[in-house]
């Protein structure tokens, strides 16, 4: 008599613990699948649209400056960092105060490249112009300038260099025109941003930046 009652309510406590087992299993899984997700294999994301880099020999002291026009008129630059949707996320200055750290001891950084990134696109004409701040030799200077698309893919829209002659020279490396997303015009023809940027300190008037002031840089 006694072992028939046991037998069915042992059951049902068995059952309800299975249950509860199961139910907590569950919940484990789904917590742990929300703290780690999937990780698709790939893909990157960056805010990133376009990324303008300038580039000169390594351990070189001079100084070189990277000036960027988008199509609205912004100009970016050491004195101004961020125009628009662009920021100069590197300003490099030679081998003046260019050191890194390295097991705490100071250690000079060979590297001397400018890089400008692009935050979103816009149709019209960018200007990209290398400047030779300061120079230390007499030496003529090459620098490399590249300019990539990164979005859907990284694609290398320009690939070139300039050659610098002295303190003051300034050249431009490259102009491009982004039409619906795409590159229609490459070219270099000469026009000077630091005309601009000084035209504009001087006058205070933001409208100006974006005229061309159609002026030959030759030397």
């Amino acid at each position: 008599m006694f072992e028939e009652s046991d037998g069915p309510e042992f059951d049902v406590f068995t059952d309800l613990l299975f249950n509860s087992l199961v139910a907590f299993a569950f919940m484990f899984f789904i917590a742990f699948s929300m703290i780690n997700p999937v990780a698709e294999t790939g893909e990157i994301d960056t805010e990133v649209e376009l990324l303008i880099t300038i580039g000169w020999p390594d351990e070189h002291p001079d100084d070189v400056d990277m000036y960027v026009e988008d199509p609205a008129g912004n100009i970016v630059w050491y004195n101004q960092p961020e125009g628009g949707l662009m920021n100069l996320d590197r300003d490099d200055r030679g081998l003046f105060k260019d050191v890194i750290l390295v097991n705490g001891e100071e250690v000079i950084n060979p590297l001397n490249q400018e890089i400008v990134s692009v935050r979103g696109l816009m149709d019209g004409e960018y200007v990209v112009n290398v400047v030779h701040f300061i120079a230390t030799t007499i030496e003529p200077l090459n620098v490399t300038v590249s300019v990539e698309k990164m979005n859907p893919s990284v694609r290398v829209v320009y690939y070139g260099d300039v050659t610098l002659t002295g303190t003051g020279d300034e050249r431009t490396a490259v102009r491009f025109t982004l039409r619906e997303d795409e590159v229609v015009d490459i070219n270099d023809r000469e026009k000077s941003l630091v005309a601009l940027t000084r035209s504009n300190q001087s006058n205070e008037t933001p409208g100006n930046l974006a005229a061309d002031t159609g002026e030959d840089l030759g030397k």
